[in-house]
């Protein structure tokens, strides 16, 4: 039955973090944008295809599983003729590495981010 006046929704805040087993031989850094390889295991950002972008570090993988958080967060605007602008607010924008995202998906070859929530001078903020 649809809404026939205010709705109190709940929220759950934990659901925004999330623990993950880190993938061998890869070292994830609190504040690195953070993504899921094909096996479920968490791996810094980087070019990649089939990954899931999973939010920013919030713990170091040397002390085992890591945090990850969901949200808004700004990343290194993409220094290449692959620079998001005001334009793509609102688009989906595509992971280069562990703070840096770009435009477009690289020919292929990068894996989404998240949704481009605003553009400033020193970076751009991604929705995951």
């Amino acid at each position: 039955m649809p809404l026939t006046g205010p709705r109190n929704t709940q929220e759950l805040n934990a659901a925004r973090r999330f623990r993950f087993t880190v993938a061998a031989s890869v070292r994830i850094f609190p504040g690195a944008l953070a993504m899921l390889n094909a096996s479920g295991l968490l791996t810094p950002g980087a070019v990649a295809t089939g990954q899931t972008a999973a939010g920013r570090a919030l713990t170091d993988s040397n002390d085992g599983p890591v945090t990850v958080e969901r949200g808004v967060f700004k990343w290194k605007n993409s220094a290449s003729a692959d620079a998001i602008t005001a334009a793509d607010w609102g688009k989906q924008v595509f992971i280069v590495d562990d703070e840096t995202v770009a435009k477009t998906n690289g020919s292929s070859t990068r894996s989404a981010a998240g949704i481009c929530r605003g553009v400033d001078a020193d970076g751009v903020w991604v929705e995951t």
